[in-house]
């Protein structure tokens, strides 16, 4: 009888220590899954901006292969920082610069684009520097990509 008394005094002192214990497992968890909520929204933020990225390098190529199919006169894609369409060199130029940067302004937040030329010399070929720019959540100044093609 001795046994059974000592024994369920044991188990009344232990029964309040199962609550602390589920409660302390609770606060665990919950820090846990915190944790991993905020993986999951810097996991989204990444995958948002190397969209972002792989648009802008996306089109910068695509503008250099137009630029590589027209050729004549030298600096018609030419347009200036902010890129102005109208101030292309040909109808050709002035088509593919309207087209490309109504996608710039489709695909990417504030995107804006400029293309730069410097003409041949003796000893380099012709350049145009192209950038595309676009604005990035969480960054004061726009993001820019630039590409540079030597014709």
């Amino acid at each position: 009888m001795t046994r059974n008394r000592a024994g369920s005094a044991a188990l009344r002192r232990n029964r309040g220590f199962t609550l602390v214990e589920a409660m302390v497992a609770l606060i665990v968890l919950s820090v846990g899954l915190l944790g991993i909520a905020a993986l999951y929204v810097e996991t989204l933020r990444a995958n948002r901006t190397s969209l972002y990225r792989t648009q802008a390098v996306n089109m910068a190529t695509d503008i250099g292969d137009r630029m590589r199919s027209n050729r004549n006169p030298a600096a018609a894609y030419a347009c200036g920082s902010p890129c102005d369409p109208a101030a292309g060199g040909n109808a050709i130029a002035i088509a593919d610069l309207t087209d490309w940067m109504n996608q710039i302004a489709a695909q990417l937040p504030g995107g804006t684009a400029d293309v730069a030329y410097t003409a041949p010399t003796a000893t380099t070929p012709a350049v145009y520097v192209v950038g595309v720019s676009w604005d990035e959540l969480g960054q004061d100044d726009p993001v820019t990509y630039q590409l540079r093609i030597e014709i």
